[in-house]
């Protein structure tokens, strides 16, 4: 018997958790929706990344068992019967929120379902917002096929000329890019009965005009099917040191561009004809998926279902609240000089980070700023409040990391807004990823040029910070600044490995201190002492770590984890995990810290990272762990993980068995990321 699971094994079961918020009857209906949007985004970007991977073990004819435990082959053939019993699951469920969504007075019609004058204004819609955009390719007119985006979805149409009897005389193939950025794919027909809200997809208002739009040509039957290619999205960045970094990125996103299509989703109504055409000009191989679905794809798109100003349909949103004596109208910077602040969004309100950055950017006492970037925002307040601390005459120095993936177009762009602006930019370490989420300023004081600055579980993304749960640590604690310092100087000389006497740092110590950590636990438990290990993270996946918490488990450390994501450890092992639980919450939040708390026989000690317990963390980037010293903010994350822990309504069990079942324990009903927002407001009162 195994005692790891697949990591993608389990990643298509944390997707499964996603697919059983649309299934909970609980959610409210928009949500429901959505959230087979967020399922439908998750398996995409599962093919883009892992599916290619494995993929790529396999046509290299290697075993692959030493990286994922079974061969390639067979974990693509369970992968394929996996997915399409979810994808099947996920149709009928949204076919089944649909009807209900009928039943709430909104009506999904297709082109065939319009009156006289919802076509007036389909006609009208169609010239005024889509003609503009629309790509349309006459498949007979060129030789080969044109190169179908990663992130589009196409109507495959095809054009008949029919006879007197029906028989079709001649026929010819077209290929229509349905707009994608700017454009919304759910449109609201106006409508004179307020009882009644219509509801029709842009591919269908694509449908209905296909007559108007292919009017130069002699056809008089036209079918249009969605079709929608996914392909590898791994990498690939040459060793020529005569380019820059960026260049090679640039190069590389192109070249991603182009790179192989993996899957060919299209829907089952496609003639056979048309299907063996786009598989020969596409090269889709007997290694790809090939998936057949319903009418629409990029179920994606769900994730941003307009709520129709119906609120019964969805979540009720929250108010962000204040942190504890930590106030907005007063000089930040003051307030931290005196003591440390815990920020936990979304249940805070973000704009604390954001004042930060501000005003280090007005203050004159304020020499530099030094921050890492991984993902930021479309809009982002920090790279503005960045930008205005440079046109200040601030040093301001930006690690930004363009390898983050599907991310690294955007952080180009911002890179080159930043570096016309003055800011000194540093383009990582070679061989590591920079996924650490650290800020430094210096400030000039009378007694000398003192640190200020925060450490965070999450991306500085103001967006993302409506939905992620995160920390972010706002100090002044010389000590763990002095280390962050030591960070910035490692981008600069990364020949040199550097000691830190507070933060622990990816790739050089993480993983030998964590040992050390959990090893402490071990000789408390054998002295008979208070042994625990409590941990919240994204993923679990290093199979060192996971034997060093077996190894605790058998030594009688008590050992609770919630892990939203991927988890190759399995609770519950007679002889070898029977001291590890494991459960995962999956609610109206995205579960995004990660947060290490050791028992240390009652003196606990607890960290916030960026870092979660997989290899790449550990080992391929560069991560900061934060201890908390302060013993306010110790018992904050003690009470919150407390909250998760004994969430009775969201939380899934993770075990051998794999089958996601709700945890049901007795008690009042605890909900965290609801009682998570009451402990915030309570601590106000």
């Amino acid at each position: 018997m195994s005692v790891y699971v697949n990591r993608e094994k389990s990643w298509l079961k944390f997707n499964e958790r996603v697919m059983q918020e649309a299934q909970d009857e609980t959610v409210p209906l928009v949500e429901r929706i959505r959230f087979v949007g967020i399922f439908s985004s998750n398996l995409d970007e599962f093919f883009k990344v892992r599916y290619a991977y494995v993929r790529r073990v396999m046509v290299a004819k290697m075993s692959g068992k030493k990286e994922i435990g079974i061969s390639a082959t067979q974990l693509l053939n369970e992968i394929e019967v996996e997915i399409e019993k979810q994808q099947h699951i996920a149709q009928n469920l949204l076919d089944e929120l649909m009807l209900e969504l009928e039943r709430e007075g909104v009506l999904i019609i297709n082109e065939n379902q319009v009156n006289q004058e919802q076509s007036e204004f389909l006609i009208d819609y169609y010239n005024d917002n889509i003609a503009q955009t629309i790509m349309i390719v006459m498949l007979d007119q060129i030789d080969s096929l044109p190169n179908l985006k990663d992130e589009a979805i196409y109507l495959g149409v095809e054009m008949m000329k029919k006879s007197k009897d029906n028989i079709k005389e001649k026929t010819n193939y077209a290929i229509i890019e349905i707009p994608a950025k700017g454009k919304k794919r759910f449109i609201e027909i106006p409508s004179k009965d307020k009882d009644l809200r219509y509801i029709i997809l842009m591919d269908d208002v694509i449908r209905f005009n296909l007559g108007y739009i292919f009017r130069f040509f002699d056809y008089d039957t036209f079918n249009a099917n969605v079709i929608k290619v996914t392909r590898d999205a791994e990498l690939d960045i040459d060793n020529d040191i005569s380019r820059s970094f960026v260049d090679k990125i640039s190069r590389s996103l192109k070249k991603r561009k182009n790179s192989r299509a993996i899957r060919l989703t299209y829907d089952e109504d496609i003639s056979e004809g048309y299907l063996n055409f786009l598989k020969l000009k596409i090269g889709i191989d007997k290694y790809d998926n090939l998936t057949s679905g319903g009418k629409y794809h990029n179920k994606r798109d769900y994730t941003s279902f307009p709520s129709l100003g119906k609120e019964e349909l969805v979540y009720s949103k929250i108010r962000p609240l204040p942190v504890k004596d930590f106030n907005l109208y007063e000089s930040i910077i003051e307030q931290i000089k005196k003591r440390d602040y815990l920020m936990h969004t979304p249940y805070h309100n973000y704009s604390y980070l954001i004042s930060f950055l501000k005003e280090a950017a007005l203050d004159p006492k304020v020499k530099s700023v030094k921050i890492t970037l991984y993902r930021v925002s479309d809009n982002s307040r920090v790279v503005k409040a960045l930008i205005n601390a440079a046109r200040n005459g601030k040093l301001v120095i930006v690690q930004i990391e363009l390898r983050a993936r599907f991310d690294e177009e955007a952080n180009i762009n911002w890179a080159e807004k930043m570096r016309s602006e003055g800011i000194k930019l540093i383009f990582g370490v070679k061989g590591l990823k920079v996924h650490s989420k650290i800020c430094l300023i210096e400030r000039k004081e009378t007694t000398g040029l003192l640190k200020y600055g925060f450490v965070s579980t999450g991306n500085f993304n103001e967006d993302t910070a409506n939905v992620y749960t995160d920390y972010t640590l706002f100090t002044a604690h010389q000590g763990i600044l002095s280390d962050m310092d030591k960070i910035f100087d490692f981008f600069d000389t990364n020949y040199i490995i550097n000691k830190y006497r507070h933060l622990i740092v990816s790739p050089h110590h993480t993983r030998k201190d964590f040992v050390k950590l959990i090893d402490d636990e071990i000789s408390v438990a054998e002295r008979g002492g208070n042994a625990y290990i409590n941990m919240r993270m994204n993923s679990l996946v290093d199979k060192a770590m996971i034997e060093q918490l077996y190894e605790a488990s058998i030594a009688g450390v008590t050992i609770k984890l919630v892990v939203r994501g991927i988890c190759s450890l399995i609770p519950g092992l007679e002889n070898i995990s029977e001291n590890i639980e494991v459960i995962s919450v999956v609610d109206k939040f995205l579960e995004h810290p990660r947060v290490y708390i050791f028992g240390n026989n009652g003196d606990e000690k607890i960290f916030i990272s960026s870092a979660d317990l997989m290899t790449r963390n550990l080992d391929h980037r560069v991560e900061v762990t934060c201890p908390i010293y302060d013993k306010d903010i110790k018992k904050e994350i003690i009470d919150t993980f407390s909250i998760i822990w004994s969430d009775n309504v969201k939380a899934r069990i993770i075990n051998y068995e794999q089958d996601n079942v709700y945890r049901d324990l007795p008690g009042d009903r605890v909900r965290a990321h609801f009682d998570t927002y009451n402990y915030y407001k309570k601590l106000l009162k």
